[in-house]
């Protein structure tokens, strides 16, 4: 087991070390400056034509979701418990500092998460049951040609695997039943001594309604997602905003602290022992793509359902994902953590990443309150999240192994719920870091050897608008 276990860490050092995060930032760099940093220049028609039609009446056909259901999708994937335990996770390793790394890699992101979108569009085709499919294996396969299949093939292999043993299963649930764990053990001491029981029901009533959901395709994943993701958001932000406006006295030492700590770890009052400049920008940069999954290749399979034909206006929910994923939701996670100085406590302790979260809450809505309210914004964002991926490893062995593939592997991810929930899953956490990473690269060659497409179809678009 040790053995595996250095394996699978050395591994993880790779997938995420310093040649892929440069590869990471340095696409959306490329990708910004040559489509004129949209995440910039159009970000307010991209907000204009996103959020700003949420409450238009859409319909889709058969087989498609609405342009917002398919972001809600891909939100419900992106938006988990990595807003929450894992940018607390990067603090406490990363320092302060990290934060401002989250930041440049996401508006980075916005653009490389753009030209995935616009890509899944443009060279997305239907199903055997008359389904939008698309992602990264098909604008692979369609765009670059059938002798490119096999790098296609690649990163279905790391996509299914991803989906039902890492990120988009088993983590989640474990986080869940965590959380639930914690709140119960808090309104009921007694509680602790039937903690394997409770987690294995919640894990059975997790995978029963993820079962309904999933296996009722993907029109009936996308009303469901379209709902959660709204309430969840709404339910989480404004929760956050008011600790943060509690803590407003502490802002400017959080802010002084986040931009001191992005180049000096070790300066930082009360800052993580032996932080580097890189341990900083990884743990920043990691943290920041595994929450909004710009670059992996995951969301645009979620974006290729949609009933929207022009692939640069869907591509805009790539733009407003990113913003509202990171942005948003994680930053207010880090001013949370940073505000209330529970970190303080832990500093180089990832492990205590739940505790540090929930002391925060709990510092202004009292333990129970604050633990329950985390613990309902958990629940909600890994479960969307199990939801969203259930959609891609689906996807992924349809493509590698046909229409007959897709139930039992629907089957198998739904039983691994209740595996997950009663099952230590340290290892598994980096494993699902190393799967993310993989998928990244099979995904990132086609987006930068395509990215002629992308700006082809951004010059046109606008230059349509113009007109």
């Amino acid at each position: 087991m040790e053995t595996l276990t250095n394996i699978v860490n050395a591994l993880d050092d790779f997938a995420w070390g310093p040649i892929m995060l440069v590869l990471l930032v340095g696409t959306g760099v490329y990708l910004s400056i040559a489509t004129g940093f949209p995440q910039f220049t159009r970000f307010g028609y991209a907000m204009k034509n996103t959020i700003g039609k949420v409450f238009q009446k859409n319909e889709a056909g058969h087989g498609e979701m609405t342009p917002f259901q398919a972001v809600s999708t891909a939100l419900a994937s992106t938006v988990g418990t990595g807003n929450i335990t894992g940018v607390t996770t990067a603090i406490l390793v990363g320092g302060p500092g990290a934060v401002f790394w989250m930041w440049v890699s996401a508006v980075f992101g916005m653009v490389t998460k753009y030209a995935e979108v616009v890509l899944a569009v443009k060279y997305r085709q239907r199903n055997d049951q008359g389904e939008w499919a698309g992602g990264p294996m098909y604008y692979i396969r369609n765009g670059l040609g059938k002798n490119w299949k096999w790098l296609g093939s690649l990163f279905c292999v790391f996509g299914a695997l991803a989906a039902m043993l890492g990120i988009g299963n088993m983590t989640q649930i474990n986080s869940i039943v965590g959380y639930v764990n914690r709140t119960a053990q808090a309104f009921h001491p007694a509680a602790a001594r039937a903690e394997f029981t409770i987690s294995l029901v919640v894990g059975i009533l997790v995978a029963v309604f993820c079962a309904v959901v999933v296996i009722g395709g993907v029109k009936r994943i996308g009303s469901v997602t379209e709902k959660l993701v709204p309430f969840m958001a709404a339910v989480y932000i404004v929760c956050a905003v008011i600790i943060v406006a509690a803590n407003a006295g502490s802002l400017g030492g959080v802010f002084a602290s986040i931009f001191t700590g992005a180049f000096q770890p070790k300066a930082v009052a009360g800052g993580v022992l032996g932080a580097t400049i890189l341990t900083t920008i990884q743990k920043g940069v990691a943290r920041g793509v595994f929450s909004n999954e710009a670059g992996l290749g995951s969301a645009p399979i979620a974006h290729a359902s949609t009933s929207e034909r022009d692939p640069v206006k869907q591509g805009l929910y790539g733009i407003f994902e990113v913003f509202m994923d990171t942005i948003v939701i994680c930053t207010l996670t880090s001013l949370v953590v940073l505000s209330t100085g529970v970190a303080n406590a832990h500093w180089n302790e990832g492990s205590y990443a739940i505790v540090t979260v929930t002391s925060a809450f709990s510092s202004l809505f009292g333990t129970k309150l604050g633990t329950g309210i985390l613990t309902v914004g958990a629940v909600l964002f890994a479960t969307s999240t199990i939801l969203g991926w259930s959609l891609y490893g689906t996807r992924c062995v349809e493509f590698l192994f046909g229409p007959k593939a897709r139930r039992p592997y629907q089957i198998l991810f739904c039983l691994l719920i209740v595996v997950g929930s009663v099952t230590e899953l340290d290892l598994v956490w980096t494993i699902a870091d190393v799967l993310n990473g993989f998928m990244a690269i099979p995904n990132l060659i086609a987006v930068l050897l395509l990215s002629p497409v992308v700006f082809k179809l951004t010059r046109e678009h606008f230059a349509a608008l113009r007109k």
